[in-house]
């Protein structure tokens, strides 16, 4: 895909990469666009064009922390200061720099890993800041910007590929701040095409198994019957409330036929085995499968064990080792199956907790100063970028903030962070708003 400039992006994949769904959909205009789609979907229908594109496609795993992760416990610790707790510090892989004890496994492939210890926001609630995070903006009402997940889905999808193009996969969407913002428009003016498919826990496939009592060739000629009727009505009326339930009908189609990549039971148990027991980290199993399939976008939650108020370091020495055996396990599945350098992998919330410690023994949300990581497609690997001062109150070097962390995460993948979003009638908005840089210290 090119920049404004006209020069391509180089950071990951290779330049046919660049061929998405809305991308091929505009320039199917008339007669030679007919022919060009019947091409097209012939080489699709090739198994080993078809695997090939699949194994090659760019795209995005975020481990979505939500609560509020502690830098303290896990990439920034302060060992031996009154803010860094009972928990020491270990070396790493990369040589003079330190993790926390509850990390071993990271600390063993930091080289591979990157790291950013200076990022700054201003939200700290919980809503607010997920939000934040999520979209790479502040609101701007009436206007409702679509999430990472939407947009990144609608770039990197493959051509009409059954599996979704947004997976959230939320194995405990109950009891937390977070359920308000999963109730809401994901995909914003992308329309909901773009939104997620939404798995893990109590929600599962619906309606994607055909009635035993009716054929292949009956479901298959309802089917066509139905868009038939329906594609008509939405071009006749111009209707966008049609043409969003066409679009809901093809993604149940779609379902129906990869509804086995979704069953976990279906992977092998040694994989469960190391990702395992918790659904964290088996849903994290699922989203590799579910990349490794074709899906370009998969974001896995986890509820709300980061955001401790109360008996901070008790749960921390769950929930850390847990997410340290995770990030091992995704990152050396990914090099092992040669999908690490084409798939981008994120791990983050909204937010830190604050250095420190309040009377119920736990932390706080604190936005001034926390820490991320980043590893895979178009990132520079043993890279920790930024610093806290001695005790993690502030930011002690260049300082990034949501914008900077969406520009990095859009120039990783091969997209250009400042091109216009098309919304004819509508005021100017852009990918990254006011043309901020990525962290380039961290860019391959």
């Amino acid at each position: 895909m090119e920049n404004k400039s006209g020069q391509a992006h180089d950071q990951c994949g290779s330049p046919e990469h660049g061929l998405h769904r809305r991308r091929f959909l505009e320039g199917l205009g008339g007669g030679v666009g007919a022919i060009s789609a019947a091409s097209w979907a012939g080489l699709f229908s090739n198994p080993v064009f078809a695997e090939q594109t699949k194994r090659k496609q760019k795209r995005c795993i975020l481990l979505w922390l939500c609560g509020g992760p502690s830098q303290f416990e896990s990439w920034d610790p302060k060992p031996g200061r009154i803010t860094g707790g009972p928990f020491k510090s270990i070396p790493t892989s990369l040589p003079g720099y330190h993790v926390s004890e509850l990390m071993p496994n990271c600390a063993k492939i930091m080289h591979k890993l990157a790291v950013v210890r200076s990022m700054k926001t201003d939200l700290e609630n919980h809503n607010t800041a997920i939000d934040l995070l999520n979209r790479g903006d502040k609101p701007r009402p009436p206007f409702v910007r679509p999430t990472l997940g939407s947009v990144l889905g609608q770039q990197l999808g493959q051509l009409d590929s059954p599996i979704p193009n947004f997976i959230l996969l939320d194995p405990c969407p109950e009891g937390n701040e977070f359920k308000g913002f999963k109730a809401g428009n994901w995909a914003g003016w992308l329309g909901a095409e773009y939104g997620p498919v939404r798995l893990g826990g109590q929600y599962k496939l619906p309606d994607v198994k055909r009635l035993p009592d009716i054929t292949t060739t009956d479901h298959e000629e309802r089917e066509a019957l139905r868009r038939f009727i329906g594609r008509k009505y939405e071009n006749d009326r111009l209707s966008a409330a049609a043409s969003s339930q066409n679009a809901a009908f093809a993604r149940v189609k779609g379902l129906m036929s990869c509804a086995d990549l979704f069953d976990l039971e279906r992977l092998p148990q040694k994989d469960r085995d190391r990702y395992g027991p918790g659904t964290f980290g088996l849903h994290t199993l699922l989203s590799r499968h579910l990349v490794e399939n074709g899906a370009p976008f998969v974001m896995v939650a986890n509820g709300m064990p980061w955001d401790s108020h109360v008996f901070h370091n008790e749960i921390y020495q769950m929930v850390i080792p847990d997410l340290d055996n995770i990030i091992y396990q995704l990152v050396t599945d990914l090099e092992e199956r040669g999908m690490l350098d084409d798939t981008l992998v994120v791990a983050m919330g909204e937010f830190g907790r604050t250095p420190g410690i309040n009377q119920a023994r736990g932390r706080d949300h604190y936005p001034k100063a926390w820490s991320m990581m980043m590893t895979g497609c178009g990132i520079k690997q043993g890279v920790v970028v930024g610093e806290t001062d001695k005790d993690g109150y502030e930011v002690a070097s260049k300082s990034y903030d949501e914008r900077n962390l969406f520009a990095t995460i859009f120039t990783a993948l091969g997209l250009d962070p400042h091109r216009e979003y098309d919304l004819p009638g509508l005021p100017t908005f852009h990918y990254v708003e006011e043309k901020a840089a990525p962290i380039r210290e961290l860019l391959a």
